[in-house]
């Protein structure tokens, strides 16, 4: 935007009363019906609404809050979720933080609760402007808040830091492959040096999307990984140096963030290496490691470590006799196998409601519910995968 927000003056009582009581109003037609009739900026006003609406789920608690003022729709999509951000600042503490890509500022103010105090920088004007007033709300007053390329203003300072966090952002379109942290802005690859003289710790934000493997070899020492996962889809890794440390293994943390707890797996790409797998037919149980661990691609030590056998080298999936409670992963009992799945579908699921996994399988999950006129739902699982060198498909009730 070319003209500065005045928030305190935008933000009045009358504003922030509209947007909570038109949370689940047609955008559209609020604009149509009501652009002449309220004293204050109506497209802003939607602007608020259409944000906290995409941030509710991930945000719940400062969505909640209609004295902060909320960024355009994709600076709270790019956002941290408050499960992913809170998990963060358990692993970090120290006297002084500095946040290079600040962005909304949710992994700054999360962050900033192990630190006396925080830098927070940013190129946007109006992200910069959101945050010194947000945190003005929040009563938080350790920040100094810097208007700039994290990188340039790093350059510029003399002071060491006990932390840097950086969220590199990916340049140009977003598709779906995996990519590269010397594709992303800032470029840390080419900064990594500058940033490790500045600090004596640093904690890297990617994308999901990101190639684990490559970027440790991008990045020199790093010393340990965190897949992060909400309900058992993949959100960040985290990936973590510190000075001085000397580590004979890379530890590789799987963590899937949920509301009953959390789900835990740790090994290292050398243990991986070592660990084998023995293969067996279907028996009592079908596991399926979370997804954090097929992310991060310990699929071997896995099984080895709770004594599992796969199903098929390239499926991922693992059966064994004995319930295995605590296991980090999605546990299914068998119920029976189906050799005639188009009778038996539909003599077992009359209505079509199943849900359908499908894993190093001729057809996809969607394919398979369209063949077969499908819909997920319910608590049972029809599970479509490789055993040896032939198609199955067995019925399942899913145990964890």
């Amino acid at each position: 935007m070319n003209t500065k927000l005045d928030i305190a003056k935008i933000n009045t009582d009358t504003f922030k009363q509209f947007v909570q009581d038109h949370l689940e109003g047609d955008p559209a037609l609020l604009f149509m019906r009501l652009r002449d009739k309220v004293n204050f900026d109506l497209s802003l006003a939607i602007n608020q609404i259409e944000a906290r609406r995409k941030a509710l789920k991930k945000l719940p608690n400062w969505s909640g809050n209609f004295d902060l003022f909320f960024p355009s729709g994709l600076s709270v999509e790019q956002a941290s979720s408050e499960e992913t951000a809170e998990f963060k600042s358990e692993l970090v503490k120290g006297e002084t933080m500095n946040d290079l890509t600040g962005g909304f500022g949710v992994d700054t103010y999360f962050l900033s609760r192990n630190f006396k105090k925080a830098t927070y920088c940013e190129r946007n004007e109006e992200l910069v402007d959101i945050f010194r007033y947000n945190m003005e709300v929040l009563d938080e007053h350790k920040f100094r808040i810097q208007q700039g390329d994290g990188i340039e203003i790093l350059r510029g300072t003399s002071e060491i830091f006990d932390l840097i966090f950086v969220d590199p952002a990916r340049r140009g379109g977003q598709n779906q492959k995996l990519y590269k942290l010397s594709d992303c802005e800032p470029d840390i690859v080419a900064n990594w040096e500058l940033i490790r003289s500045k600090t004596r710790s640093v904690l890297v934000k990617a994308s999901p999307m990101m190639d684990i493997k490559q970027s440790l070899q991008e990045l020199p020492d790093i010393q340990q990984v965190w897949v992060v996962s909400v309900k058992n889809e993949v959100k960040e890794v985290l990936l973590f140096w510190e000075k001085d440390k000397k580590i004979d293994e890379i530890a590789i943390h799987c963590v899937d963030l949920r509301p009953e707890g959390r789900q835990e797996f740790d090994f290292s790409f050398e243990k991986e290496a070592s660990a084998e797998s023995t293969f067996s037919e279907v028996k009592s149980y079908i596991i399926e490691p979370m997804a954090g661990i097929l992310k991060a691609g310990g699929f071997k030590y896995f099984g080895q470590e709770y004594g599992l056998k796969k199903l098929h080298p390239n499926s991922h999936l693992y059966t064994t006799d004995g319930y295995l409670e605590g296991i980090p992963g999605r546990v299914f009992e068998l119920i029976s196998e189906l050799h005639q799945p188009k009778k038996e579908l539909k003599s077992l699921f009359p209505k079509g409601q199943v849900n359908v996994i499908a894993r190093n399988f001729a057809l996809s999950a969607e394919e398979i519910k369209n063949k077969f006129r499908l819909k997920d739902g319910g608590n049972d699982f029809l599970i479509c995968t490789k055993v040896g060198e032939k198609y199955r498909f067995f019925h399942c009730r899913k145990m964890l």
